[in-house]
């Protein structure tokens, strides 16, 4: 075997072009493979990771009634003493932060125009909020005791045209299913990087969205972040009662969820179309390497090669461009991961589409490095180089001595 190795070795460098050229295209399919992984693995792990920090949490404690589509106001669809409940929560171990937040439809109007969006009440000094207040491009974050004063996104005040310091008109439905409009003042802008939220919400101080809304002391969810998000079911078994509902971030994410794993079989046929047009490239190098070394393959087989050893030999090329190609193909896939990893790739308002939906998908996205798949993807690129060859090897091996030798 080692013998049929060093043989198969040289071979690949009596024609260093061609052959330089194969593993140039298995090298770069490979590269795209990785470098295409990486940024579906690092898509879907940050638009998850968005819709965690920013939406939903790790885990919700709700009212058995509340429907999260419509927002209810209905006191018997909000929870009693939230309070009570985010300091149980929060003593639990694998527990970071808990704190109660209130959800509202709202409508926010100046002089010239109005939109809809989600009006959210949060307790301004709890960490669990921290990438509002980390995300402050303008203005000052939220007061507590600020009874006039809201946050909004800074594309919401782009497309609506006002800044810090401007006056609103914010109009929700209140608990007892009765509108009811008030002048708000701009206090900042905030930029999370994601048009579903900074597109689509208003914040207000936990106690003045309750006053606003009438729903008093109650709330909407207990909305907590975990250390290990792995955690969720326990915690969520910890603190289910007969009263509420505890719901984890797998249920709160589940589109997101749902359309990865849907879209997971459109990424693995792109995978294998590129796979197979690196696989013809091979097969169309060793057919060409077999008609040129017809009289090569007569004598090797007059002199007693077998049959099976002249078809292993070529595998054994096949192979060696096949090795060579690949890890090749990691390190340039490697640093294009990293590259898009450190400065990201843009992709703007592509994500409208999607600003009103339940995925947080960022407006930039950053690659990271997927290991499993990188895996899955070598040793698939190696069977199907190795696959691709099998045809031109079995045509060199099945030649007859006499016929080969006559083409000398």
């Amino acid at each position: 075997m080692i013998t049929l190795w060093k043989i198969a070795f040289r071979n690949l460098g009596r024609n260093r072009r061609r052959s330089a050229l194969t593993l140039a295209a298995v090298a770069l399919g490979m590269g795209l493979l990785v470098v295409l992984a990486g940024l579906v693995e690092g898509e879907i792990d940050l638009a998850l990771r968005n819709g965690i920090r920013l939406g939903t949490g790790h885990v919700q404690v709700r009212e058995e009634s509340y429907e999260e589509e419509k927002l209810s106001l209905a006191w018997e669809d909000l929870l009693e003493n939230p309070q009570d409940l985010s300091a149980r929560a929060e003593a639990l171990e694998e527990v970071r932060v808990a704190t109660p937040v209130l959800w509202a439809n709202g409508i926010l109007g100046t002089a010239e125009e109005s939109v809809g969006l989600r009006v959210v009440g949060l307790d301004p000094r709890s960490e669990a909020h921290a990438p509002f207040r980390e995300g402050l491009v303008a203005g000052q974050f939220l007061d507590p005791e600020d009874r006039g004063g809201i946050l909004i996104g800074q594309r919401l005040a782009e497309s609506l045209e006002l800044g810090v310091g401007s006056d609103v008109s914010l109009l929700v439905s209140t608990a007892n299913q009765q509108p009811d409009e008030a002048i708000f003042t701009v206090r900042g802008l905030f930029n999370t990087g994601v048009p579903a939220y900074d597109e689509t919400t208003v914040l207000l101080p936990l106690d003045k969205a309750q006053a606003f809304t009438r729903a008093e002391d109650r709330a909407s969810a207990v909305w907590m972040l975990l250390y290990d998000r792995e955690e969720a079911e326990d915690v969520a078994a910890a603190l289910h009662g007969p009263q509420f509902k505890v719901v984890t971030w797998r249920e709160l994410n589940f589109a997101l969820l749902n359309a990865v794993e849907q879209s997971m079989g459109i990424m693995v046929l792109m995978y294998l179309v590129m796979l197979a047009v690196v696989a013809v490239i091979v097969a169309n190098t060793l057919l060409m390497a077999v008609f040129e070394r017809t009289q090569e393959m007569g004598i090797l087989a007059a002199l007693g090669m077998k049959g099976r050893q002249i078809l292993t030999m070529f595998l054994l090329e096949a192979g060696t461009l096949g090795a060579m190609g690949v890890v090749l193909g990691i390190v340039l896939g490697g640093l294009g991961v990293l590259y898009l990893a450190t400065i990201g790739l843009h992709i703007g308002d592509m994500t409208t589409a999607v600003a009103y939906s339940d995925m947080a998908i960022p407006s930039t996205i950053y690659a990271e490095f997927a290991v499993q798949e990188t895996i899955l993807l070598s040793i698939a690129s190696l069977v199907i180089t190795i696959l691709a060859s099998l045809y031109p090897a079995w045509l060199g091996a099945r030649m007859e001595p006499a016929e080969a030798l006559r083409a000398l």
